[in-house]
């Protein structure tokens, strides 16, 4: 048993490296972490809007500024081997627009956002964030729905070292992105 891909299956393995995940379809809801392949379904239509209004946020502070350029999942960024991610929100500075290829990123992104979802909030939280932090991602937020709020790391000596925790209410600010930052109440309120 394996992976189908256009009439070819992948075979089980214990690990599985980039060359593997590679061949999947376009579109196959997989991430490749820590070598093994995880399915991530489709997100919840509370995380797209949680997305949509981040995206709106960042795209309104970017707007005339020469910065950086912003990507939203599916994107595959290449940190390891046996590491490639798809981030709900990635920025990467203009100094270091190389690392962006045809296909993927490959290499650290300066800014990863992820938003909280039951499939795969343990990874995001565990095992991606040490890898993030280990490979050189300066800043790493996690947007949690079910607590309403907003958590900012800053990477020091290949670690996260959480810099602002806010709940409910109050600002989430970014370390890299000097003057950005979103009210929290605004980014969580339901649907009117």
């Amino acid at each position: 048993m394996g992976i189908y891909q256009e009439e070819m299956i992948i075979p089980v393995k214990n690990s599985y490296t980039y060359e593997d995940y590679a061949r999947l379809p376009e579109g196959t809801p997989f991430q490749l972490i820590g070598g093994k392949l995880i399915m991530t379904p489709a997100p919840g239509t509370y995380h797209q809007i949680i997305l949509m209004r981040l995206i709106e946020k960042l795209l309104f502070f970017l707007a005339g500024k020469d910065l950086g350029i912003l990507f939203t999942a599916p994107v595959d960024v290449f940190l390891e081997e046996k590491e490639t991610y798809q981030p709900d929100i990635i920025f990467i500075a203009k100094d270091r627009m190389h690392i962006i290829e045809t296909t993927k990123i490959k290499g650290a992104p300066d800014l990863v956002i992820e938003i909280l979802s039951p499939s795969t909030g343990y990874y995001d939280l565990k095992k991606k964030a040490r890898v993030y932090a280990r490979c050189g991602v300066k800043e790493y937020w996690i947007v949690d729905p079910e607590d309403k709020s907003i958590e900012v790391f800053q990477q020091k000596e290949g670690n996260f070292v959480l810099v602002h925790h806010v709940e409910e209410t109050g600002q989430a600010k970014s370390i890299l992105l000097k003057g950005f930052a979103v009210e929290v109440k605004e980014i969580f309120a339901p649907l009117q």
